[in-house]
C-alpha cells in the first residue's frame, strides 16, 4: 500500500507524536511507541464518552 503523505499529515503527526513520519515508518520501536500511545488516547476516549453517555441518558 502506497500511501501520499501531506503536509497536514506530517505536522499532526509531528505535533501528536514527537515524530515524523519517516522516523515512524522506518522504525519499528517508534512505530509501537505511537501506537500503544494511539490505543491509550482511544480507550481513554471511548470510557469518557461512554461516562458522558451515562450521564445524558441516565
Amino acid at each position: 500500500m502506497k500511501l501520499k503523505y501531506t503536509n497536514e499529515m506530517e505536522k499532526a503527526m509531528l505535533s501528536a507524536h514527537g515524530v515524523c513520519y519517516e522516523e515512524y515508518k522506518r522504525k519499528l520501536n517508534v512505530r509501537m511507541e505511537v501506537e500503544k500511545r494511539r490505543e491509550l488516547d482511544y480507550l481513554i476516549s471511548k470510557r469518557l464518552s461512554a461516562d458522558f453517555d451515562g450521564r445524558l441518558h441516565g
